[in-house]
C-alpha cells in the first residue's frame, strides 16, 4: 500500500512513473527517487498516514477551492475549470472578468448546465469540476476572474489571456531568410575596451554586421553575475536571469564620466593605463582584474552622480529612478542581495561564499536585519541599482542602433535554463526553488552517467501558486532589449530531471510542468515585446515539446554538423525545416576548424574526457566518415572546394566558405554564423563536462573588431551569405 500512496503522490506533484532513455529502453523512476524529489519539494513521506495527509491537502484544495490561483486560456482552450459542490448544482454562477485596461465582462449562468468532467467525495460531501467557457474575443493580457456561486462561496483568481503563436517579423511572414552573426560579448577584443567586450563593443559589432545585410547579433547569456565574486563567471550559472552583468558597461560611455574629474585623471594615471593594457592583451579574460578596474571607477562615477547638482545631472537622477520604480521589488531584492554580498565578502570572502552561508538575519529578503541592513548601507544599496541602470541603459541603445540601421531584429538573447544556488534569484524567491534537488539530465551516449547542472529547480507547484508570475517577469526581463530570444533547453518548459542531493545523477527522474500554460505565457510576452522566440530543443526531444513548438511559432534549432540522416549522409538544404535557426556548430561544439581537424578530439583526449582508447578511436573514424559525407553533400550542391579532392582533412577558407553558403542556402528562415568561424578560430569556448580543467567562457578573439571586419575573407564570406539567403527566398 506504501508503494501505491507514493505513487499517487508523485504523480499528483508532477514526478513521472518512467522515461525512455537514449537507447529506446523504458525505465521506470525508484521508490527511492520519487522520495527524495518529494522530501525536496517538501513533502512528508515517512510512512503511510503522513502521504496520506498529503494527498488529502492537495485533493481538498484542487476540489474545495471555487477557482485555481490562475486560468489560462487561449484560441484552443478558452475554459476555466470550477469546483462546485454537488449540491449547489441548482444555484447560478455570477462570473466578472476585470482587464488590466480597466474594462469588464461579466456574465451569468446555472452551475449545472456547465460541462462536468470530474465528481469525487471529499469528507462526506459531492464536489464536482466543472468547466466555465469564457468568451472567445477577450483582450491579450493579464486579467482578474471574479466568481461567486450564488448564496455561496466567492472567489478571484489570476487569468491570463494569450494568442496562440509567438511573434515572428513580417518579413519572415513574407517569406524572408534572414541571416545574422552570433558573438559571446566578453570574448571581444578592441583598443578601446577593458580587458572584456562591452556594449559599446557589441554595438560596433553590429554596425559591422548591418553593412554586410545582417539582420541580427546573437548574443552569450547577458544575466547578471557576481560583482563581488568576479571568479564565478559561467553565463549558464547566473546569480540572476533578471538583470545584466555590469562588466559589460562601457565606462567611457557613462554619461557621468564626462563631468567627473577625478575618475578620468585616476584612468590616465600611467599605473591604471598599463593595467588596461595588460587586461586586453590576455588571452582569456581576467575576470578579476576587470572588476577590479572597472568597479573602482564605477564607484567614483556613482559618487559624482549623488554628489552633482548640475540640471544634466538631475534630469539623469529623474531617469534612474524612473528605471528603479519600473524595475520595482525584484531590482530593489538584487541590488540588496549585491550589496549585503559585497559586504559580507569584505567581512570574510572565504567564509560567506553565497547567502546560504549568511547570518540568519540576512538569509531571508523580509527579515529585519536586512531591512536594517538596507537602511545602514543605503548608498551601497542604490550603487548596485544604479549599475543595472547603466548596463540596461547601455543594452537598449545597442538594440536601437540595430534597428536605426535597418536590422529587422537587432539583438538576439539567450535565456539560461536556470540559475547559481547561491545568486540573487534564488535569495529573491526561496519558495520557488528546491534546494534538495538539481537539474540536470539522464545518461545519453556523450554523458553515460547523466548530468547534475548544479542549478536548483523550480516548483511547478509553488510556480502556480504564485500565478506564473516569476516566469513572466522572467520572459519579461528577458525580452527587453531583443528582438529574438533563445530559450536555454526548451524542454525545461515540459519537463526536467531532478537529482536529489546525495543520489547522483542517474538516480534522477523527471518533474513535468504545465507545458501548455507557460506556453501561454511565453506567447503573449513575445507579442507584448515584439520577439521571436527560438527553443534549443538539441537532444532527446519529447513530442509533446515538438508539438508544443510547432503550435506556438517556436523556432526550433538545426546545428548542421548533426543534421545527417540514419545512414551518415547530410540532408539537403531543402531539408531544413522553415520555422528553424540553422547554425553550423554551437557555443558547446568545436569550433568548425576544430571539427574539421579533429582538435576537439584530441583536446577531449588530453581532458581525459574518453572512458577508454576504443571510443576515442570510435569518435575518430566516425569524424573521418562525417568529413567525407559533408564534403559529399557540398559537392551535391556545387560548393565542394578545389583543394578538398587533393586534402580532404585540411581546413581552408574555401571550405569555410563553401560550409556556410551551404547553411545559407537551407530552407530555414534564420540562419546565424559563429564569429570564431568567421576567421577559423580552432579553440571552443566551451568543453562540457569540464570545470577548471578547460578555459570555459574565458578564450578571447584572435583579433579584434576591426580586424574581423577588416579581413577581405571575411568581408566576401559574409557578401556570400548574404547572396545565397536572398536567392534561396526568392527560390
Amino acid at each position: 500500500m506504501l508503494d501505491s500512496l507514493l505513487d499517487q503522490l508523485a504523480r499528483q506533484r508532477g514526478i513521472g512513473d518512467a522515461y525512455h532513455n537514449f537507447r529506446g529502453e523504458l525505465l521506470h523512476i525508484s521508490r527511492e527517487t520519487k522520495t527524495a524529489i518529494l522530501a525536496a519539494m517538501g513533502c512528508a513521506t515517512s510512512d503511510a498516514a503522513a502521504i496520506k495527509r498529503e494527498l488529502h491537502e492537495l485533493e481538498t484544495g484542487r476540489l474545495r477551492s471555487l477557482l485555481p490561483p490562475v486560468a489560462v486560456v487561449h484560441p484552443h482552450r478558452n475554459g476555466v475549470t470550477l469546483a462546485v459542490p454537488a449540491d449547489s448544482l441548482s444555484r447560478e454562477i455570477a462570473w466578472r472578468i476585470a482587464t488590466e485596461c480597466g474594462t469588464e465582462v461579466s456574465g451569468r449562468v446555472r452551475a449545472g448546465e456547465l460541462p462536468e468532467h470530474e465528481r469525487r467525495e471529499v469528507d462526506g460531501r459531492w464536489l464536482t469540476r466543472r468547466d466555465l467557457s469564457l468568451p472567445v474575443n477577450l483582450p491579450h493580457g493579464y486579467h482578474t476572474l471574479h466568481v461567486a456561486l450564488d448564496g455561496g462561496a466567492s472567489e478571484s483568481c489570476a487569468l491570463v489571456v494569450a494568442p496562440l503563436a509567438c511573434h515572428e517579423p513580417g518579413i519572415l511572414h513574407d517569406g524572408g531568410r534572414l541571416w545574422g552573426v552570433a558573438v559571446q560579448l566578453y570574448t571581444l577584443r578592441s583598443e578601446r575596451n577593458w580587458g572584456i567586450g562591452d556594449f559599446a563593443d557589441l554595438a560596433a559589432v553590429v554596425r559591422g554586421c548591418a553593412e554586410q545585410g545582417a539582420a541580427f547579433v546573437g548574443l552569450n547569456p547577458l544575466h547578471a553575475l557576481f560583482p563581488a565574486n568576479p571568479w564565478q563567471f559561467s553565463p549558464y550559472s547566473p546569480s540572476s536571469r533578471h538583470f545584466l552583468n555590469v562588466l559589460y558597461i562601457a565606462i567611457e560611455h557613462v554619461a557621468e564620466f564626462g563631468h567627473c574629474a577625478e575618475a578620468r585623471a585616476t584612468v590616465r594615471a600611467a599605473g591604471f593605463q598599463a593595467e588596461l593594457a595588460r587586461l586586453r592583451a590576455t588571452l582569456c579574460v581576467d575576470y578579476p582584474g576587470v572588476a577590479q578596474a572597472k568597479l573602482r571607477i564605477l564607484k567614483l562615477l556613482h559618487a559624482h552622480f549623488r554628489r552633482d547638482k548640475s540640471a544634466q545631472t538631475s534630469a539623469r537622477v529623474a531617469q534612474f529612478q524612473a528605471y528603479r520604480a519600473e524595475r520595482g521589488e525584484s531590482l530593489r531584492r538584487h541590488a540588496l542581495h549585491d550589496a549585503i554580498d559585497e559586504h559580507m565578502r569584505a567581512v570574510d570572502g572565504h567564509r560567506y561564499w553565497g547567502w546560504p552561508m549568511w547570518p540568519d538575519e540576512l538569509r531571508e529578503p523580509t527579515h529585519p536585519g536586512v531591512q536594517a541592513f538596507e537602511r545602514e548601507h543605503a548608498g551601497l544599496v542604490e550603487f548596485h541599482a544604479w549599475l543595472q541602470w547603466l548596463a540596461d541603459e547601455q543594452l537598449g541603445e545597442a538594440q536601437a542602433l540595430g534597428r536605426q540601421l535597418g536590422m529587422p531584429i537587432g539583438l538576439y538573447g539567450d535565456y539560461a535554463v536556470g540559475v547559481n544556488p547561491s545568486g540573487s534569484e534564488t535569495w529573491s524567491d526561496q519558495a520557488l526553488y528546491r534546494k534538495g534537488a538539481g537539474v540536470g539530465a539522464p545518461p545519453d551516449a556523450l554523458a553515460l552517467k547523466g548530468q547534475d547542472w548544479g542549478i536548483p529547480p523550480q516548483d511547478p507547484n509553488v510556480l502556480m501558486a504564485e500565478q506564473y508570475r516569476p516566469f513572466r517577469n522572467l520572459v519579461a526581463a528577458n525580452m527587453r532589449h531583443f528582438g529574438a530570444l533563445r530559450l536555454d533547453h526548451v524542454m525545461a518548459l515540459f519537463r526536467q530531471w531532478w537529482v536529489p542531493a546525495g543520489l547522483g545523477s542517474i538516480a534522477g527522474g523527471y518533474v513535468h510542468y504545465p507545458l501548455d500554460d507557460l506556453m501561454s505565457v511565453l506567447v503573449l510576452e513575445s507579442e507584448r515585446h515584439g520577439c521571436l522566440v527560438i527553443g534549443e530543443d538539441l537532444g532527446t526531444v519529447p513530442p509533446e515539446m515538438s508539438h508544443a513548438m510547432d503550435d506556438r511559432a517556436v523556432y526550433s534549432y538545426r546545428v548542421l554538423l548533426f543534421a545527417k540522416r540514419a545512414d551518415g549522409s547530410f540532408i539537403a538544404p531543402d531539408e531544413y525545416p522553415r520555422r528553424a535557426i540553422a547554425t553550423v556548430t554551437t557555443h558547446d561544439l568545436p569550433t568548425l576548424r576544430g571539427y574539421w581537424s579533429g582538435g576537439d578530439i584530441d583536446l577531449r583526449q588530453r581532458l581525459s574526457l574518453y572512458p577508454n582508447e576504443d571510443t576515442r578511436q570510435h569518435v575518430a573514424d566516425e569524424r573521418v566518415r562525417d568529413r567525407h559525407a559533408l564534403l559529399g553533400a557540398l559537392e551535391a550542391s556545387g560548393l565542394k572546394p578545389v583543394a578538398a579532392s587533393a586534402a580532404p582533412d585540411a581546413y581552408t577558407d574555401e571550405l569555410a566558405r563553401a560550409t556556410h553558403v551551404f547553411l545559407a542556402r537551407t530552407a530555414s528562415a534564420l540562419v546565424v554564423l559563429q564569429a570564431e568561424d568567421l576567421i577559423g578560430m580552432p579553440d571552443p569556448i566551451n568543453v562540457p563536462g569540464t570545470n577548471e580543467e578547460h578555459a570555459n567562457w574565458q578564450r578571447k578573439m584572435a583579433c579584434r573588431i576591426d580586424e574581423i571586419f577588416g579581413r577581405e575573407s571575411v568581408r566576401a564570406l559574409l557578401r556570400d551569405v548574404d547572396s545565397a539567403r536572398a536567392a534561396a527566398r526568392q527560390d
